[in-house]
């Protein structure tokens, strides 16, 4: 733990050039993760004629890297200096005009960028909510928890009492922060197409924002180069989301994949997004099809 806090003293630029390093050690080390990063890179659709698939990859290594490194300031580092961090925002005042009309706000951030920081600068100014998925390893478990919970930011349980945790933070009309590209568990998500693939995908956003009428927007934490900080962008969702799930997991899908094309070396391709589920039947596939 002490050489993590020595760590997380130094310069953001300085802990990106080592998390480039990083990235790289990560990508060339034996195991699954350089086979997932290439191939879901590969079959994203990103890769245009203006756009080579190599270099794409070459950036989400080094990109990857940084992700990691970037987490030991921002668990430990001091609030003031991380919150410094935030260089600019695009869009920020439409959350601020839907604070102002008495609505609840639905962040709803990729895995994009520096995603974490977004809670934090969030939780600097207003009452902010998220959920919390302990970590099986202790010492990750004890950074996570110091790193999350700062200013006004609270954490939830991922379970029934985390939603319920939720639903009643927007009725107080506070703010509420959900990842939108995670593999829902069984029975809390829907298969939809993303980047061409189906992924189970949560419908927790849909349902939160018909209950409370809340306000949602899609949040991206952008990774400026050379350590100079982050530039928060803000997607907001115009219409409210369907009532039919699926429909609704298309469209959140939709806006995700709009971002991720903005930045698309920024996005975590080592995640495996499309996996299936305990439990949970392939698409197409009768309910009882399992494996």
């Amino acid at each position: 733990m002490r050489l993590l806090k020595l760590l997380a003293r130094l310069p953001l630029p300085v802990l990106h050039g080592l998390g480039v390093v990083l990235g790289w050690l990560i990508y060339l080390a034996p195991g699954r993760h350089a086979v997932r990063l290439r191939n879901n890179v590969f079959a994203s659709g990103l890769c245009t004629p203006g756009r080579d698939c190599k270099h794409l990859l070459r950036q989400s290594i080094s990109e990857s890297g940084k992700a990691i490194m970037e987490l030991l300031p921002l668990w430990l580092g001091a609030d003031k200096k991380v919150l410094k961090w935030v260089r600019r925002t695009s869009g920020w005042e439409q959350i601020d005009a839907a604070r102002a009309a008495g609505k609840g706000v639905i962040l709803v951030a990729p895995h994009i960028g520096c995603f974490e920081i977004i809670g934090q600068y969030f939780g600097s100014l207003h009452p902010f909510t998220i959920m919390y998925k302990p970590s099986p390893q202790p010492v990750l478990d004890t950074l996570m928890l110091a790193g999350r919970q700062r200013g006004q930011t609270k954490l939830v349980p991922a379970d029934m009492s985390g939603v319920r945790g939720l639903l009643a933070a927007l009725r107080r009309r506070e703010g509420i922060g959900i990842l939108p590209d995670h593999v829902a568990s069984s029975g809390d998500g829907v298969w939809a197409p993303f980047f061409g693939r189906p992924a189970y995908t949560p419908t927790l956003v849909a349902s939160l924002q018909r209950k409370t009428g809340a306000a949602a927007f899609f949040v991206a934490a952008e990774r400026l180069g050379w350590g100079r900080g982050y530039h928060l962008h803000v997607y907001p969702l115009d219409d409210a989301l369907p009532e039919e799930k699926t429909a609704a997991a298309i469209r959140i899908n939709q806006g995700v994949e709009a971002v991720v094309r903005h930045f698309p070396a920024q996005y975590m391709w080592t995640y495996n997004r499309h996996k299936r589920p305990g439990g949970v039947a392939l698409p197409g596939a009768p309910a009882s099809t399992l494996c």
